[in-house]
């Protein structure tokens, strides 16, 4: 633990009881917060002049065969991965033929690796899905919320509207979890619960791609109700690597792989939505990266034809850093043209604004994140 280095000034008997530092300006000490080297600060946030706030955070690079390509901080702590590894949770969706069975689209695989804003371009296409699978949207277990695209959320209350479980994020993943279990016979209650043979299934794969034995691992429930499984930073970019460079995997799982990556690219107005971080960069560098970002700070990419995945946590959950930090890295990386920086440059260097639409400072990379 280095909390103590972050905080190196005297107390004496209380901070902000020394009125006359208030008086006397001159008699404030600048005073620097260590980078530490597990988890520098990636991220910091203006307001005027000052940088009033800062995110610490870990990224890791590798490659498929394992290899570190480059690192911000701790590779091997332990991170849940929430939304950010859909498409590892998707690939039984294809492996048990549960896809073919049921002629599942790319747009509907787009959306079992989505974490949509519940726009009616999303609401409508898991719903008719449902209705395809003879399931409703009462068979979803991931609980209902608003859209989390404001003008969509604002329309449907101006209309009298209640948020169902369509309006969730995850509906579409859990669409493809229902598919894969009346596929194979399974009971469709209870789907999202650790010991349910979808739940299990899943597993199994992220063991075998991220090779990670995780018989032991630490778990928790997601905010749509199923598992998340502590992982290694390090893992999970692998797991990403892997999905960029199928070709250490068994042929049936590269060849699912594959599938859903190629959906993943041609529908990001699916994965994300309108002004969304991960659509937004997936279209302005044409897909040649694939995004994906999960709750609590955590933000994966797939670079296919570098055979790269990446890895990002911000190390406090806050979700306005996570964007710029891995935008910082992409761009140091070398791997999309400056072209596309051109598209989001928006979304790299977000602004903060004023109540009234004045911007007022920036969320935007520190010098560790972008070099």
């Amino acid at each position: 633990m280095h909390d103590h280095d972050d905080h190196d000034h005297h107390h004496g008997d209380g901070c902000g009881h020394d009125h006359q530092l208030a008086k006397d300006q001159t008699a404030v000490r600048q005073i620097s917060i260590p980078d530490r080297s597990d988890a520098p600060i990636l991220v910091e946030v203006t307001r005027g002049a000052m940088v009033e706030s800062r995110h610490r955070g870990r990224v890791v690079v590798v490659d498929a065969d394992a290899r570190v390509v480059a690192h911000w901080g701790d590779v091997d702590g332990l991170v849940y991965p929430r939304s950010s590894n859909k498409a590892l949770q998707a690939i039984p969706l294809i492996e048990s033929g549960a896809a073919d069975a049921y002629a599942v689209t790319d747009e509907e695989l787009a959306l079992a690796c989505a974490s949509h804003q519940g726009e009616t371009m999303h609401t409508q296409r898991v719903a008719a899905w449902l209705d395809r699978l003879d399931l409703s949207v009462d068979h979803l277990e991931c609980g209902a919320h608003l859209p989390t695209h404001e003008p969509t959320a604002a329309a449907l209350l101006a209309a009298g509207g209640r948020p169902t479980a369509l309006h969730n994020n995850c509906s579409g993943k859990h669409t493809g979890f229902l598919a894969v279990a009346k596929h194979k016979g399974e009971k469709l209650a209870g789907y999202v619960r650790y010991q349910h043979p979808v739940q299990q299934r899943i597993l199994g794969v992220i063991e075998q791609v991220t090779g990670q034995d995780l018989s032991r691992a630490p778990w928790g429930v997601d905010g749509c109700s199923i598992p998340t499984i502590g992982l290694p930073l390090g893992a999970l970019a692998l797991g990403m690597a892997r999905l960029a460079d199928p070709d250490s995997l068994p042929d049936r799982r590269a060849e699912a792989v594959t599938r859903l990556r190629r959906a993943w690219g041609a529908h990001p107005e699916l994965v994300g939505g309108t002004g969304n971080f991960d659509t937004e960069v997936m279209r302005a560098a044409n897909s040649a990266v694939l995004l994906k970002s999960g709750a609590e700070g955590v933000c994966c990419a797939v670079l296919p034809e570098h055979g790269l995945g990446i890895a990002l946590k911000i190390e406090d959950g806050a979700p306005r850093a996570a964007g710029p930090a891995m935008a910082a890295v992409l761009k140091r990386l070398g791997v999309l043209p400056d072209t596309v920086w051109d598209g989001v440059a928006h979304l790299a260097v977000a602004p903060v604004t004023s109540r009234r639409g004045d911007t007022v400072g920036e969320i935007r990379p520190t010098a560790a994140a972008a070099g």
